[in-house]
């Protein structure tokens, strides 16, 4: 299938454009979790997880009305909302960060307050659906955990590139992989989501894919090299992009429409998934385009290509000997 032929766009042009535009959003990201923070899930900020339902239909502002005059901790921290996307359900998800003790019968204690106080509070009668509860300590071992995930993800990818491409190869990828974090932990801070251990395998999912198409082409560059060995780097790494734009648009656009899909139907447990995933391949996409190939160009330089500065002249045909003029002949032969 083909969406463009032959196409001549020169997306290194725009490099500093993009460097620019990812420096805007990543500074914006810093500043938001410098002042606001990224929620941060049970998983990782410990606490207690219920969803209840109710055999008559409630609000939001009415569950957390109760839990303000009967929880004794107090409803102001807990987080109150819909939960599912059928409201004749009346299901209602409640979080609050204290959790009971970490071992025995005491540990659903918090629990056990939570649906006390909706008791007291004549909404009907609250049936638990699901809960989770962790402590604060589990919640650090797995954010610790998620890092190290992460940063040997990295590690991984940039000594694989550097052995199957070069060092300069596998510098673009890394530096790539590490601005599609920094932009999609911008973006769960502009929208309030939840660092959640869904969130770290969507983020780890993001990043295997955005290496596998920065890989796709950096494989072309790789042939090109060979074939157009006296054309500048950047002739090189364009007409690559080029070559590989139908791939990288219909991968893209089929894995952007899986997402949405989860997004928009996979209901509230995958909200921030899918939210991760769609931002995830949106910039991994421009990423390996606009980041990782300018990072190459500008280490590699714009001039000819290493094998071409290194190719041997091209032989010349031996010089033939001046033929004689008839006169000449004439003269020596009298």
């Amino acid at each position: 299938m083909q969406l463009f032929t032959h196409t001549h766009f020169d997306f290194l042009r725009w490099r500093w454009h993009a460097v620019a535009l990812s420096w805007v959003v990543i500074i914006a990201g810093i500043v938001t979790i410098w002042t606001k923070g990224i929620p941060k899930g049970v998983e990782f900020a410990g606490g207690t997880v219920l969803i209840e339902q109710f055999d008559q239909a409630v609000s939001v502002d009415q569950v957390r009305m109760v839990l303000d005059r009967n929880y004794p901790g107090g409803g102001q921290n807990a987080l109150v909302q819909s939960y599912g996307n059928d409201p004749r359900l009346h299901l209602v998800m409640i979080r609050v960060p204290e959790v009971g003790a970490e071992s025995g019968a005491s540990l659903s204690t918090t629990a056990q307050q939570v649906e006390d106080a909706l008791k007291k509070g004549n909404l009907g009668v609250p049936h638990r659906q699901g809960a989770s509860i962790v402590s604060a300590t589990v919640g650090r071992e797995l954010e610790g955990k998620g890092l190290w995930a992460t940063a040997l993800s990295l590690i991984g990818i940039l000594a694989y590139l550097a052995f199957r491409f070069q060092f300069s190869f596998g510098v673009g990828a890394v530096v790539a992989t590490i601005h599609d974090l920094l932009i999609t932990f911008a973006f769960l801070a502009f929208f309030r989501y939840d660092l959640t251990l869904n969130v770290i395998a969507a983020i780890l999912t993001m990043t295997g894919y955005s290496t596998n198409d920065t890989i796709v082409i950096f494989d072309r560059i790789r042939e090109n090299l060979r074939s157009m060995r006296r054309d500048s780097m950047r002739d090189v790494i364009n007409i690559s992009v080029n070559q590989t734009l139908n791939r990288t648009i219909i991968t893209s656009g089929t894995a952007l429409l899986t997402a949405l899909a989860l997004f928009f139907f996979g209901g509230e447990v995958l909200h921030g998934f899918a939210f991760t995933m769609v931002v995830g391949i949106i910039t991994g996409t421009y990423s390996s385009v606009f980041i990782a190939a300018a990072i190459v160009s500008l280490w590699r330089g714009t001039g000819p290509t290493r094998a071409a500065a290194h190719a041997p002249a091209p032989a010349t045909a031996p010089a033939q000997p001046a033929r004689r003029s008839k006169p000449q002949r004439k003269a020596r032969a009298s």
